[in-house]
C-alpha cells in the first residue's frame, strides 16, 4: 500500500504575513548590529591625527629647467695660408692664455716670398728716384722753352708711374710679411684647447684649414628653452595676481650640477630669442655665469633654477596631506566640532616637498597631515600633534612651472 504525502498549502494572505514578519526580524537584527558597532566605535574614541593650521604668506617661487652649457666664445683655430704643418706646439686639452703659440707651419717658402717682395720694392724705389731726377731736369728747361711740352708731360708721367709702382711693391712686402707671420698660429682667446684635427707634416689648404678649437670658459653660457604652453600658463598666473615677477624683471640663475651640488656663482639672463624654434616649438633663453675655475665645461647638462618670482598670499600644504580620488585631489579638514570632513582642492605645482593650493582652502582651515588613512566623513578626530605652520621653502627649492618668456629681461650681452 503506497502512502502519498500532500503538501500543506497556506492561503495567500497568511503567506504574505509570514514574509513581512521574516523581513522585519532581519531588519531589526541589522539595526541592532549597526547600533552595536557604533557603540563599539564610540567606545574606542576619536581618531588621533596630526594637523596644521593653514596660513597665507608670500612664497618665493623657483622655476626649474634642463639646460646645456656653451662656451661664450668658441674660436676655430684655422691656417690662413697653404703649406705644410711643421709642429703642434701646444698640449692638447691644455688651458691656454690669449696669444699662446699653438702651431708652426713651414716658413721657408714665405720667407723667400718676403725677400723677393723686398727686392722688388728696392727696384721700384730706384726707378722712382731716376724718374724724379729726370723730371727735376726737364722742368727748368721747359720753363725756358728749351724742351717741348711733350717732354715735360712724359717726365711727369714717368715719375707718377714709378711712385705708383713703389706703393704696389710696398703692399706686396706687407702681404708677404703677413703670410710669413701666419706660419705661427696663436690663440686669440684665453680658454680650453681641443685636440688637433691635423697632424704634423700634413699639407694644409682651404679644405682642411681647421686645426683645432679653443673654448673660452669664463664667462660661460647656459642655454635652456621654454614652450609656448608654459609661457601662456605663467602669463595667466601673472595677470591673475598669483605670480609676481622680480623688480625690473631681474631674475637670478642658479645651476645645479649632476651630483646635486649648487654651482657657487649666480648668473643672470642675458639673451632671449626673438622667435620660437620651428623644429621644437620652444624658445631659447640664455644665462651668463662667471666660471673662473673652469668648473663648468661646454656641453654639460645641468639643472637651471630661475629665482626672483613671488607667489603672493600663497597656501602651501605638505604633499602627505593631499590625496587623490575619483573626483581629483582632496584633503581632510577638521571642522569646529572636531569632525573630519573631505575638502576638494585644486593643486598647483610642487614647491619642495609641499603643494601650492590654488583653490579649496583658506587661512584658518585645519588640515590633517598624518593619520588620514583611518578617517571617515564625520568621524570624530583628536589632534594629538600640531604640525608647525608651513614654513615656506627657500628659493633654492624648485617648482616645475617655467617663467614667462616675455618676462625675461635681457642684458647687454644679447647677441646669440
Amino acid at each position: 500500500m503506497t502512502t502519498t504525502t500532500t503538501p500543506i498549502l497556506l492561503p495567500t494572505r497568511p503567506r504574505r504575513l509570514l514574509f513581512w514578519l521574516t523581513l522585519s526580524l532581519l531588519m531589526l537584527c541589522t539595526v541592532s548590529g549597526c547600533e552595536q558597532k557604533r557603540k563599539q566605535a564610540d567606545a574606542v574614541g576619536p581618531i588621533e591625527v596630526t594637523a596644521l593650521t593653514v596660513v597665507e604668506k608670500d612664497a618665493p617661487v623657483t622655476f626649474e629647467f634642463v639646460g646645456n652649457t656653451e662656451s661664450s666664445r668658441q674660436v676655430e683655430i684655422r691656417a690662413r695660408v697653404n703649406g705644410f704643418l711643421d709642429q703642434r706646439v701646444y698640449a692638447e686639452g691644455a688651458f691656454l692664455k690669449a696669444g699662446t703659440l699653438m702651431f708652426l707651419m713651414d716658413a721657408k717658402p714665405f720667407a723667400a716670398q718676403l725677400a723677393a717682395a723686398r727686392a722688388e720694392l728696392a727696384e721700384q724705389q730706384a726707378r722712382l728716384e731716376t724718374a724724379r731726377a729726370n723730371l727735376n731736369r726737364v722742368k727748368p728747361l721747359a720753363a725756358q722753352n728749351a724742351v717741348s711740352q711733350k717732354d715735360l708731360d712724359d717726365a711727369t708721367g714717368q715719375e707718377k708711374a714709378a711712385a705708383a709702382a713703389v706703393e704696389a711693391a710696398k703692399a706686396n712686402v706687407e702681404q708677404a710679411s703677413l703670410n710669413l707671420s701666419y706660419t705661427k698660429i696663436h690663440t686669440p682667446v684665453t680658454g680650453l684647447s681641443s685636440f688637433a684635427r691635423v697632424q704634423d707634416g700634413a699639407y694644409v689648404n682651404q679644405a682642411n684649414s681647421l686645426l683645432t678649437y679653443v673654448a673660452q670658459l669664463d664667462p660661460i653660457w647656459v642655454n635652456f628653452s621654454i614652450s609656448e604652453n608654459q609661457r601662456l600658463q605663467v602669463e595667466a598666473l601673472t595677470k591673475e595676481g598669483k605670480l609676481r615677477p622680480p623688480p625690473n624683471e631681474d631674475y637670478a640663475v642658479d645651476v645645479i650640477l649632476a651630483n646635486g651640488a649648487v654651482y657657487p656663482h649666480v648668473g643672470r639672463i642675458t639673451f632671449a630669442d626673438a622667435s620660437y624654434s620651428r623644429e621644437t616649438g620652444t624658445f631659447l633663453i640664455r644665462a651668463t655665469l662667471a666660471n673662473p675655475d673652469g668648473t663648468l665645461r661646454p656641453g654639460q647638462f645641468v639643472r637651471v633654477h630661475i629665482k626672483g618670482s613671488t607667489r603672493p598670499n600663497a597656501i602651501l600644504v605638505p604633499q602627505s596631506a593631499v590625496l587623490q580620488g575619483a573626483q581629483g585631489h582632496f584633503v581632510w579638514i577638521i571642522d569646529k566640532d572636531n569632525k573630519a570632513q573631505i575638502r576638494n582642492v585644486q593643486v598647483g605645482p610642487w614647491h619642495g616637498n609641499q603643494w601650492f593650493i590654488n583653490s579649496g582652502l583658506a587661512a584658518g582651515d585645519v588640515v590633517v597631515v598624518d593619520g588620514s588613512v583611518r578617517l571617515a566623513n564625520g568621524a570624530p578626530v583628536k589632534i594629538v600633534q600640531q604640525a608647525p605652520m608651513q614654513a615656506h621653502p627657500s628659493a633654492s627649492e624648485s617648482v616645475t612651472s617655467p617663467p614667462a618668456a616675455t618676462a625675461v629681461k635681457t642684458g647687454t650681452d644679447s647677441k646669440p
